[in-house]
């Protein structure tokens, strides 16, 4: 008999696991080089996908055509390439992927439209080049408000009040809040996008139970055999004429011979700063990208949460987290020096093939990061394997953006969910989360404007960024709430899971923080653990 009268087979609840278990290689283990090698092209495959979608929607209003494209495509794989080396080696060491982010696609957009006002610039290779600039001055101002943000710690002392249950709802929402490039994007075309979900799901769950062993191959690279399979299949409802008598919207999203990328693509070019010109300069332009910085630190923050997690390491220490924050901001730097046209952030979906593959090693995130720098160089072959059809990188976005959302729900298990305290700071920050940023970008739709609509456009900028990011809105409510609520109740760092976090504080309070974390060799010098 148990203690307190309770039989030894009676069921008992899960323990709380500082780390994930069942990983197959953690952060500081590599499997064997062939194996890492398709790993690593995994991770290029996925993150590919999001900078096709954002270098296809901001060219063409920037004026550019296939040949612009092209080239913004292969800079921002370039600058990914250098800024994920950057981060894995010198910023956070997680196995994160940096790569484009939608948060600066308010602010890129709406230079964009204000340079197309000018009648100065008829020539639309012109306009351009113009609007480019005018990002890439934004984007080196915002890059500077960054580096404060991380190098000076101004982020460790936010990061160092919250408890896992502040940051259950801004990891939730860092993949659920991504839900429109979801299923929206694949209902495009829905015969090449379903069965991509499909097989995604089949393959990487069901294929290990129903072929055992066999299936572990499978498993481990189903993004890889499930875009091949479903490329191939498209290829053939192209070729068997299926689009041809269809409407030009449908071709584009279906047929594979669209995206117009590689005629134009070069086979070798190297990016370089300043190659489109010098940067320019604008005040409104700039408080609008560093409007998005913010929140693409937030955001960031949910993925580097996301990626420690599936990577099996301790929870990440506050000046872990600034430090990181300062290196994403010299990334955003090489983005307007480059000229990228939209900003970095740590990529969400990469974080989530963390999770479906089960494989969180930094060595494999390292060979992602030269696949880029090579594919964006040759540009020839990256535009082949940029030309996938972009309804079947959404089918890989249900299945990541899940993994990450589904790691932020992890985190409850450091909180006593029966308290009602709990439950209403859970439920609320959810809640406008998600019904925010939805009015919000309903509004814009409908009026061509956002709710907010003075005669200041940066100002209207900045406030349409804030309130479309549900992440931020999702921390900013249950921090607040967290800290204000209950307030000096020796009950709530217990309900909160306070405690759980207080030996991760510090860099030195837990042997697993150095291994994880450190800095390799003597760079611990020039960024100590303050």
């Amino acid at each position: 008999m148990a203690a307190g009268g309770a039989k030894s087979d009676d069921p008992q609840p899960f323990p709380v696991k500082e780390q994930l278990p069942g990983v197959d290689f953690c952060i500081s283990t590599s499997p064997p080089w062939p194996e890492a090698l398709l790993h690593g092209f995994q991770h290029y495959l996925v993150m590919l996908g999001t900078t096709v979608i954002i270098s296809s929607t901001i060219v063409p209003l920037m004026g550019g055509g296939y040949e612009e494209k092209a080239e913004v495509i292969n800079t921002l794989l370039f600058v990914s390439g250098i800024n994920t080396l950057m981060q894995t080696f010198l910023g956070t060491r997680l196995p994160v992927v940096i790569g484009g982010s939608n948060a600066f696609m308010i602010s890129t957009i709406s230079i964009a439209l204000s340079t197309s006002d000018s009648s100065v610039l008829v020539n639309p290779q012109q306009r351009f080049k113009e609007s480019m600039r005018d990002v890439q001055g934004a984007l080196i101002v915002a890059s500077f408000f960054t580096m404060v943000i991380g190098f000076f710690g101004f982020w460790r002392v936010f990061i160092r009040f919250f408890s896992p249950l502040a940051t259950a709802p801004l990891v939730i929402l860092t993949g659920l809040g991504l839900y429109a490039n979801g299923f929206p994007h694949l209902s495009r075309c829905i015969e090449i996008g379903l069965p991509a979900l499909i097989a995604v799901v089949f393959l990487s769950q069901y294929s290990p139970r129903l072929l055992k062993s066999k299936g572990a191959m499978l498993d481990r690279f189903a993004i890889l055999f499930s875009v091949a399979i479903i490329w191939v299949y498209g290829e053939i409802l192209t070729a068997a004429g299926v689009y041809d008598n269809r409407s030009p919207k449908t071709q584009f999203s279906c047929r594979t011979d669209q995206s117009g990328l590689i005629g134009p693509a070069p086979w070798i070019r190297i990016p370089y700063p300043f190659q489109w010109g010098r940067p320019s300069f604008n005040a409104g332009h700039a408080v609008a990208a560093i409007a998005a910085s913010f929140v693409s630190i937030i955001e960031s923050t949910g993925t580097f949460i996301a990626a420690s997690r599936y990577a099996s390491a301790t929870p990440m220490p506050p000046f872990v987290h600034s430090r990181g924050v300062g290196w994403l901001g010299v990334g955003l730097l090489l983005n307007g020096l480059f000229g990228t046209g939209i900003g970095s952030t740590a990529s969400v979906e990469n974080a989530g093939l963390l999770g479906l593959t089960r494989v969180g090693s930094r060595r494999v995130i390292h060979l992602s990061a030269l696949f880029m720098l090579f594919f964006s160089v040759f540009g020839k072959f990256g535009a082949v394997m940029a030309s996938v059809p972009l309804p079947i990188v959404a089918a890989l976005h249900c299945v990541l953006f899940a993994y990450v959302a589904s790691a932020g729900l992890g985190l409850l298990q450091f909180c006593n969910l029966n308290s009602f305290r709990t439950k209403f700071i859970l439920g609320f920050s959810l809640f406008l989360g998600l019904s925010i940023p939805r009015y919000f970008n309903d509004y814009l739709l409908v009026s061509g404007h956002g709710p907010v609509h003075t005669p200041s456009t940066w100002f209207n900028n900045v406030m349409q960024v804030m309130f479309s990011s549900s992440a931020t809105l999702a921390i900013v409510v249950a921090f607040f709430l967290d800290c204000t609520l209950g307030y000096g109740d020796t009950s709530v760092g217990r309900d909160n899971g306070s405690q759980w976090y207080e030996k991760f504080r510090n860099f030195n309070a837990d042997s697993r923080t150095e291994c994880f974390y450190a800095l390799p060799g003597n760079l611990s010098r020039f960024f100590p653990s303050y």
